[in-house]
């Protein structure tokens, strides 16, 4: 897997690709996804606790 300074190193070739004007309206958009995302999941194990 990638380890911190890799993380970094991307996450800075990301924002320069991106520009910094866009860089607030990406990161909402993903803790967004993340926020369904996780619902979703929830909601499917709760599902499953209740089938017999």
């Amino acid at each position: 897997m990638f380890g911190l300074s890799e993380l970094a190193v991307i996450l800075l070739v990301v924002v320069v690709v991106l520009g910094v004007k866009k860089l607030p309206k990406l990161t909402r958009s993903a803790g967004k996804a993340t926020r369904i995302f996780k619902s979703e999941a929830r909601a499917l194990k709760e599902e499953d606790t209740r089938r017999p």
